[in-house]
């Protein structure tokens, strides 16, 4: 099988441990993932975010290809079991391609909408491991052993460190993808990053036992700056991209709207137009795997679209300005109005407003509060090695990391119907 991707140009998966991706791709359950689009709303802040779990799917698939390969020129000194042999290969190419399988409508927001629902891994491992779905059955037309393995690598577990570390680790082929197909379709330049030579900079770090496989680690002559502009660049984009405002002012009006409709459906009240699966969930935290299934972006648009007619005025409302892209506003905090005592008095001030206009405040009112940890790998030490076996963490050796490791960036904001912007703006510009 051969492909072109917008990213990494040609794609090709066509040797005998490869024929699992051209299979795998004939699942009806990795088709789904056409339909869900890989950044949830961000489209409504950039356009052409438009792209889909399955090319970030593949793209996965196909930097674990080019791992592999680099992986097997240096491995060559370690004892035979833990060398990456043909079926090791295999399963961690599934593993790679088949990461992302469980997530739901608009990727991590609906987890984040539905908090009582499993998590996205964890639907994974479900339809993986479940005989009835068309995943499970090509892996084990495979080997009959190949779900639990390939389970057991997207849950971080490998007899091989590296290879668990490259699926979920610090440093691995799901990162690799997403930081630069983000990027790209975004049209910002701030997720890119040298993959050709932090892949060849790789190497395999010192064990503790001469049993135990090696972790990757970066070559301390050639890759330091690799991997720099690699965690650099997740940075940016958390700061220029996944933070943005109106990606989080829609994921927050969304939130809100399954937060009124949850509220309805454990009242008892139907509500027309609501999918199964959402139904179940919202009422029991779960649902069958078909219904689940059945849930993709249309199908909560559609939902969302039916909503708009619905009898409560709270749900038809953010159901409006969802559907019409009409959306809520922000007011960024900074420096000390960010610490808690000040957020809490500025969202009182932005609450007092909108009872003022007659809006009910927990539901056209709120504060964002969005963070992500710069660089902790106290989980998955990144280690540099240099010339004659001396090993060191990145941290140490990394002026720019060093700086970064186990700090945060965070963004806060109150959010609020637009109709409010101005009066909410005159009643904070003596809080400032």
């Amino acid at each position: 099988m051969i492909l072109r991707d917008p990213v990494h140009g040609l794609v090709s998966f066509e040797s005998t441990e490869e024929a699992i991706i051209p299979a795998l791709l004939e699942a009806q359950e990795l088709q789904r993932l056409r339909r869900i689009r890989q950044m949830g709303l961000a489209s409504l802040a950039y356009p052409g975010a438009d792209h889909t779990r399955f090319s970030h799917a593949l793209g996965a698939a196909h930097v674990m290809t080019r791992l592999l390969r680099r992986l097997r020129a240096i491995h060559d000194e370690l004892p035979e079991e833990q060398r990456v042999t043909p079926e090791r290969a295999r399963e961690a190419l599934a593993a790679a391609l088949l990461h992302d399988l469980g997530h739901g409508p608009f990727s991590h927001l609906f987890e984040e909408a539905l908090p009582e629902t499993r998590r996205h891994e964890e639907w994974t491992l479900r339809l993986v491991l479940d005989p009835a779905t068309e995943v499970h059955r090509i892996l084990v037309r495979f080997d009959s052993t190949l779900p639990e393995r390939v389970v057991d690598l997207v849950r971080g577990r490998h007899p091989i460190t590296f290879l668990s570390r490259a699926v979920s680790g610090t440093f691995d082929v799901d990162r690799c993808d997403y930081l630069l197909r983000d990027a790209h379709f975004t049209g910002v330049g701030y997720g890119k990053f040298d993959l050709d030579w932090l892949l060849r900079s790789l190497r395999l770090g010192i064990a503790e036992s001469p049993r135990v496989a090696p972790a990757l680690a970066i070559d301390g002559t050639k890759g330091i700056q690799a991997i720099e502009s690699f965690l650099l660049a997740r940075l940016f984009m958390f700061q220029q991209v996944y933070f943005h405002k109106t990606e989080r002012a829609s994921e927050w009006m969304l939130r809100r709207l399954f937060i009124r409709l949850r509220e309805r459906l454990l009242d008892g009240g139907p509500v027309a137009g609501v999918p199964k699966g959402v139904s179940d969930i919202a009422r029991s935290g779960d649902t069958d795997l078909g219904s689940y299934l059945a849930l993709d972006d249309a199908v909560l648009w559609v939902a969302i679209a039916r909503l708009r007619d619905d009898p409560d005025p709270v749900l038809s409302d953010l159901a409006r300005r969802l559907y019409s892209r009409t959306l809520f506003k922000t007011y960024e905090l900074f420096g000390e109005q960010t610490a808690p005592e000040a957020r809490t008095r500025a969202l009182e001030i932005a609450r007092d407003v909108a009872r003022a206009h007659g809006f009910d405040p927990d539901v056209f009112v709120g504060l964002d509060l969005a963070r992500t940890v710069t660089f902790d790998d106290s989980d998955d030490p990144l280690t540099v090695m240099f010339p004659g076996g001396t090993a060191r963490r990145l941290a140490d050796v990394s002026f720019l990391i060093g700086r970064l490791a186990g700090q945060s960036v965070e963004r806060v904001r109150l959010v609020f119907a637009p109709e409010l912007r101005e009066d909410i703006r005159s009643a904070l510009a003596s809080f400032r």
